[in-house]
């Protein structure tokens, strides 16, 4: 289909090719449906099979998810959501779970939707591509990137084909469409409208008495007796309060330490290395440029735009005249970034910068001066330089992989003396072994499997080992840090209760954290019956021993300091007139009591100008519930009937698929 996409220009739209991979998912509420998990499956590949009917399980005509779309659909989601975790099993196993039902909830939706009579045509995914950042990334200036470009860039950002993008951009559509008709019959009144307005820009101020829950914490002092009390109260929970802990017998020994010296290299092994690791050396094409940045904000009005763009027109034509990139960035650009060295942005790859700005750098003229749009603004651009891509030569990369090698030679000649020692410890004895090669034998005192050997650099090896040893068993090595450790279990403590003595801070610990939330709640109760009482918060305050501090304005969204969000933690002291008091307040570690100073609301103008903004966000939230409580409507009905099956051998969680 993609002949046709080029048929028509439409404008930049301000977004980064983020919404592309955004809007690729379906946009449908999100649930996780207890027991849906192993209801039975199909084949190996199939991650599960939905059926559209409750005849459709004989004739055996479900929709099938294959486990591998499953998979792939995991690993763009943690490449996109979580970076860092990218090929990390755990994190895949435990987010494969997830992908998996929504993509089954998805595929109910979709069902629903033809069964409605909903159809998505080539038609309606071109006019989608034409509008947001699809058209920013697929038609810059307006002018469509071309067959090739497209599919490339599909493959790399989100490893597809373009057939499968231009599939799930028809699904986005058809569940788009079944939300519409489903919440077409919401409605909002001009009275909730305006109230919701004015809730949610209601500004209010107060003094808030604090009690601190450190402070009450610190007056639980409780006798001897009541400490034995409670811990004999609480036998069952300190039946095992002291973890078991391991004697364990070791000689270990360093890098340096290795028969044979330190490790050498040849210039035949380097270059077998580089030959063999060429595709680590491929530098991509990279461009350095510089920028100035008049910053506005995306959706701006026509008059701070056209303010904006008349600035950056502006230093364009003072860099243009020979003014200095070091003193005007300095002068008027809204990136800090790069503000204060003349705008420089260094190297940089191609798609590593939002679209417009990338697709300047990489097409402009080395030297030439442009003004490039973007969501952040009027950029003044210069490219100074630009790669093409290469390979790195043998002479820049020779001491990396030199030190690489000997890195490597150097593991591999502790890993076989490790080898070689335990062989012989298992043979001879560990005292033997020691002495024999001129190494100390330690027994280390009880260790927890969390404590540290601290005669080692890192111990963790050694006690993740010897916890899952015997005593007596055969002798075992561990990397250190710095080298190996041979060592072998000596004696077990098993995990016991403490007397009473040994354990005693800790008793105390946990009997205040069981006090301290009905002590910190009566406290503040307190506090609030004598404020009200007096009608004065500062003797009640002083009384209490708490702090009084006062709040600047805040909305139900903002942040007071020892309170937190006002809105969330008491929504109801915006409903408080000037100079009431208020009751008692839980605000987590702190006990608060709060009086009210001023409330600032919404003029009758204000609600007037911001009807329209507000009736469309309630109309999307109603909409948005409306849309929720029919999807978990049907969703529930397939599970009940019957209609989904998941395949529980493909569906595995090591969180039992929660």
């Amino acid at each position: 289909m993609i002949r046709f996409l080029q048929q028509e220009n439409n404008r930049l739209v301000k977004a980064l090719f983020v919404v592309i991979i955004a809007a690729a998912s379906i946009s449908m509420v999100v649930y996780l449906i207890p027991g849906l998990m192993g209801l039975g499956a199909a084949g190996s590949d199939t991650y599960a099979v939905v059926y559209p009917h409750w005849y459709s399980r004989f004739l055996s005509s479900g929709d099938e998810i294959s486990l591998q779309k499953v998979q792939q659909a995991t690993t763009l989601r943690i490449q996109q959501q979580y970076p860092q975790y990218a090929g990390n099993p755990m994190i895949e196993q435990i987010i494969e779970p997830q992908v998996g039902q929504q993509m089954v909830q998805q595929k109910i939706l979709l069902i629903e939707a033809q069964k409605l009579g909903i159809e998505v045509t080539d038609e309606d995914v071109r006019r989608l591509l034409h509008t947001g950042g699809y058209a920013e990334v697929l038609y810059p200036n307006g002018k469509f990137i071309g067959d090739d470009a497209y599919r490339n860039l599909i493959a790399q950002r989100m490893q597809m084909t373009v057939a499968d993008f231009e599939s799930q951009l028809k699904d986005q559509i058809a569940v788009d469409r079944l939300r519409d008709l489903v919440s077409a019959g919401t409605s909002v009144s001009e009275k909730e409208v305006s109230d919701a307005y004015i809730k949610s820009n209601t500004k209010i101020k107060f003094d808030y008495a604090v009690i601190s829950s450190d402070d009450v914490r610190k007056s639980i002092n409780p006798t001897d007796a009541e400490l034995q009390d409670f811990f004999k109260k609480n036998a069952a929970r300190y039946a095992t309060a002291v973890p078991e802990q391991r004697s364990i017998t070791y000689f270990a020994f360093t890098a340096d330490q290795v028969p044979g010296g330190a490790p050498q290299v040849s210039q035949q092994e380097i270059e077998a290395y580089y030959n063999a690791h060429k595709s680590e050396y491929q530098v991509p094409e990279q461009a350095r440029s510089r920028h100035i940045l008049i910053s506005v904000k995306d959706g701006a009005d026509a008059k701070t735009d056209a303010a904006a763009k008349a600035k950056a027109e502006e230093v364009l034509k003072q860099l243009e005249a020979g003014g200095s990139w070091k003193d005007l960035a300095k002068k008027y650009s809204d990136d800090p970034g790069s503000k204060d060295t003349g705008g420089e942005l260094g190297f940089a790859q191609r798609g590593r910068m939002v679209p417009a700005f990338d697709a300047a750098i990489f097409s402009q003229k080395i030297g030439d001066i442009k003004i490039v749009k973007s969501q952040f603004g009027y950029h003044v651009v210069q490219v100074e330089e630009r790669q093409a891509a290469h390979t790195q030569p043998l002479n820049e990369v020779l001491p990396t992989i030199q030190a690489t090698l000997i890195r490597d030679k150097s593991a591999e000649a502790q890993k076989n003396y490790a080898q070689t020692l335990t062989s012989e410890a298992n043979k001879n004895g560990m005292q033997k072994t020691a002495e024999a090669h001129h190494l100390q034998l330690v027994t280390t005192p009880p260790v927890g499997q969390q404590g540290v050997i601290s005669a080692l650099p890192d111990s963790t090896g050694v006690l993740s080992k010897a916890f899952a040893a015997k005593v007596g068993g055969p002798a075992e090595s561990a990397q250190t840090g710095e080298g190996y450790a041979i060592f072998e279990v000596a004696s077990i403590e098993k995990a016991h209760a403490p007397t009473f003595a040994e354990w005693k801070s800790h008793i105390l610990e946990d009997y205040r954290n069981e006090k301290l939330p009905a002590l910190l709640a009566q406290k503040t109760a307190a506090m609030a019956n004598e404020a009200k009482n007096l009608n004065d918060l500062a003797k009640a305050a002083k009384d209490a021993g708490a702090t009084v501090k006062t709040s600047d304005l805040v909305s139900p969204t903002g942040q007071v300091p020892d309170f937190g969000a006002v809105g969330q933690v008491a929504p109801e002291i915006f409903q408080m007139s000037p100079g009431n008091i208020s009751g008692p307040i839980n605000a987590g570690r702190t006990g608060v009591v709060v009086k009210l100073l001023d409330k600032q609301q919404p003029t009758a103008e204000e609600v007037k100008q911001n009807l329209d903004q507000t009736r469309d966000q309630l109309l999307n939230q109603r909409r948005g519930e409306a849309f929720s409580i029919f999807a978990d409507k049907v969703i529930h009905e397939y599970q009940s009937k019957g209609l989904v099956r998941v395949n529980p051998k493909a569906a595995k969680s090591p969180l039992g698929g929660q």
